[in-house]
């Protein structure tokens, strides 16, 4: 699963970025609430990315979201990365929840002119085959995502069984993922699956790709408007000589 849960703030029409968006910076009693809910609705999954979480500041309580997840939905192993601060106001980070152990965790700036995008990479399995799991938030600006995922291409490359996923910041048929899987061995199963905005989902801006070795079963997303992003998951079948530690 994929999800960009936007620090836990509930947003279910545009006019909310206006009068709700005073939490983003501040905290809010319903945000706990919420962040339940999400609980509640990643458990059933093995490895969860999620997007704009907040690594513990004043707008989320010194809380980790992340950690806070973590323990709601019953998740034993839990990693963030924290890409941009505003001094003790935000830490706006990606986290990954997951039920088996990595292997390794690496986490990588991204370029562009603004700072603050950055990637998260968990390699699964044992010394012999691998998976790399790479969580993404891309760029608001093409200019960057190119550069980004010309970045991200180069590091993709390095194990054939890969899954990619986060809001990309792009659609489907767009020349950012038109470069990112004409340099690699990664496809997009279905491209027809609209994320944004939560409450009238049109655009297809969260994705989850995944190597030509991965089997998979199904894709879809879930009407779950707690963010202003909907959940995209995916069941994906491994090759019998990946084995996931828990």
């Amino acid at each position: 699963m994929s999800y960009n849960i936007q620090t836990g703030i509930e947003t279910r029409f545009y006019h909310h970025y206006l009068t709700r968006g005073w939490r983003h910076v501040l905290p809010h009693d319903s945000r706990a609430g919420n962040l339940e809910r999400i609980g509640e609705i990643v458990r059933g999954f093995d490895i969860v990315g999620l997007q704009e979480i907040d690594a513990g500041s004043l707008r989320s309580g010194f809380v980790n979201q992340t950690g806070f997840l973590a323990e709601a939905a019953g998740f034993p192993y839990w990693h963030f990365q924290t890409n941009r601060r505003i001094g003790r106001i935000a830490r706006h980070s990606n986290g990954v929840l997951s039920r088996f152990r990595p292997l390794e965790v690496r986490a990588h700036k991204l370029p562009g002119m603004i700072p603050g995008r950055g990637a998260l990479i968990l390699r699964f399995g044992g010394p012999g085959e691998s998976l790399d799991v790479v969580l993404l938030h891309l760029a608001l600006g093409r200019r960057a995502r190119l550069r980004q995922l010309a970045y991200i291409a180069e590091l993709v490359n390095r194990n054939r069984h890969t899954i990619v996923m986060g809001d990309l910041n792009c659609l489907s048929d767009s020349p950012e993922l038109q470069l990112l899987c004409g340099h690699t061995d990664l496809r997009e199963p279905l491209h027809d699956l609209p994320t944004y905005p939560s409450w009238r989902p049109r655009r297809n801006i969260d994705h989850i790709l995944v190597s030509s070795s991965l089997k998979v079963r199904s894709a879809e997303v879930l009407d779950y408007p707690l963010s202003d992003h909907l959940p995209i998951t995916m069941e994906v079948v491994l090759p019998p000589e990946i084995v996931l530690v828990g």
